[in-house]
């Protein structure tokens, strides 16, 4: 019997989705497909690509109202913010392709006498995007237009949480009339993912998901040459300065928390506040969390829907068992919320205090609706706690000094230094991390350098 990969709603844990993985005869002739059409394309004008990648994101979003809901259905968010994700999608894509002739210019240096120099950039050739399901459209996009603007093609692997997304790229690019070939999708399980790069037949790799992850990738092209591009786990620090807004921060640390319900790869897990505003800041994080619906992710009352899976949640309930039996303190009753049962993805927020560094809900990423407030005398506490941590996406500063921001995030290890926001990602902005994170950038105009190969030329003109 043919494998399948399966998509099992958090809903109501039924099967919503089920496909066929590749055959070994389709993997080959799907790569085969891409390169010949990479050959053709990378010739195509720059504006022509252009027309293409925004027809794109035009039949794209023409299909928003199936996929707000497939979105609730497959993986759990609530469907008052589905149209959000189509919101960054748009812009990420959009900003990307209104750069791309600037990103991809040539580099022309100082005139030589008798000489013509430039670098030119040139495409990789067929960039294979392997893309997660917590943001299955934003994660996937950074990565998907960008490569064919700069004139790759693209083999898109989505996670079977949200199988249903690379068909939505699929139809939106068929529509957009793409060349056949230029985007392209397969189902796959890891073995062939793996295979898929160890064997040579991509030049670039795009993923985005866990260290373990992003460890089995690159020992899957040891030796190959290829490159990597690695968005991997997070442990994403706040701190609130005496001098912050404290509504503000409260309300959009909340957010940042929680949103997704905790399932960002940027979202806020661990908080540092001033000894001078933690009384405040607590009253006020813990009243605005308790006011959160945990409910169906169909329902439009909902602003707090199910993990991805049982599984997730229950480990986020045990990294909390396990703050708790070590001393710390929970602000949230479980119980208050109907909803929340252990075995089940549907799980209460929880605020923690009284917590520190040897506990795992402060060390290792939780990707769920759970945060650790500690309690700091003065900035230089702050910046030590912060950088105390093998994950290096963001951090986020909370004061009305912008010089103090940036003096302390200059100390930070950290790909994105926020200042009086969180868990955003602006497309004119690199997007990269440092330590078990990853490495590589996309977005902006470095993005674009991930995703071509400098190839200078020195042509002498006099001789």
């Amino acid at each position: 019997m043919a494998e399948t990969i399966k998509c099992v709603s958090p809903v109501d844990g039924s099967l919503y989705a089920s496909r066929p993985v590749a055959s070994r005869k389709d993997i080959a002739a799907t790569f085969a497909a891409a390169h010949a059409a990479q050959a053709k394309w990378r010739k195509v004008p720059l504006k022509e690509r252009a027309v293409h990648c925004l027809a794109a994101v035009e039949a794209m979003l023409a299909m928003k109202d199936e996929i707000v809901p497939e979105i609730a259905w497959q993986m759990g968010r609530p469907v008052r913010y589905g149209a959000g994700e189509l919101r960054g999608f748009e812009e990420r894509a959009r900003y990307m392709i209104a750069i791309a002739e600037r990103a991809l210019e040539a580099i022309v240096p100082d005139p030589r006498d008798g000489f013509l120099r430039y670098i030119r950039r040139e495409p990789l050739g067929v960039v294979f995007t392997i893309a997660p399901w917590n943001y299955p459209y934003l994660t996937a996009v950074n990565s998907i237009i960008p490569a064919i603007m700069a004139g790759n093609a693209v083999v898109l692997k989505h996670a079977a949480s949200t199988l249903l997304v690379a068909e939505r790229f699929q139809k939106a690019f068929d529509k957009a009339k793409l060349p056949k070939g230029v985007f392209q999708h397969l189902v796959l399980n890891h073995k062939q993912t793996a295979d898929i790069i160890s064997g040579g037949h991509a030049n670039m790799v795009c993923f985005t998901g866990s260290v373990a992850g992003g460890k089995a990738m690159e020992q899957a092209a040891a030796g190959r040459f290829i490159n990597l591009g690695l968005e991997l786990g997070g442990k994403d620090p706040a701190y609130v300065r005496p001098d912050a807004k404290l509504a503000h921060a409260i309300e959009n640390l909340v957010d940042g928390a929680y949103f997704n319900s905790g399932q960002s790869c940027c979202g806020i897990e661990r908080i540092y506040v001033h000894k001078k505003v933690w009384g405040d800041f607590i009253d006020g994080f813990v009243d605005l969390t308790r006011k959160y619906v945990l409910g169906s992710p169909l329902e439009e009352a909902t602003t707090l829907g199910p993990l991805v899976k049982a599984e997730a949640a229950d480990f986020v309930r045990k990294q909390i068992r396990a703050a708790l039996r070590a001393g710390a303190a929970a602000h949230v009753d479980p119980r208050s919320f109907a909803l929340d049962k252990a075995g089940t993805p549907y799980m209460a927020p929880q605020v923690l205090t009284n917590v520190n560094h040897r506990m795992s809900v402060m060390m290792e990423e939780s990707f769920g609706p759970v945060v650790g407030i500690m309690k700091v005398a003065d900035d230089a506490e702050a910046i030590e706690l912060m950088n105390d941590s093998p994950y290096g996406l963001t951090a986020a500063i909370w004061t009305e000094d912008a010089a103090a921001a940036q003096r302390i995030g200059d100390e930070i290890a950290t790909g994105t230094v926020f200042m009086n926001r969180c868990d955003y990602l602006d497309p004119a902005l690199a997007w990269t991390g440092v330590k078990d994170t990853g490495r590589g950038a996309t977005l902006s105009v470095v993005g674009y350098e991930a995703l071509t190969r400098p190839k200078s030329y020195h042509l002498r003109t006099r001789t």
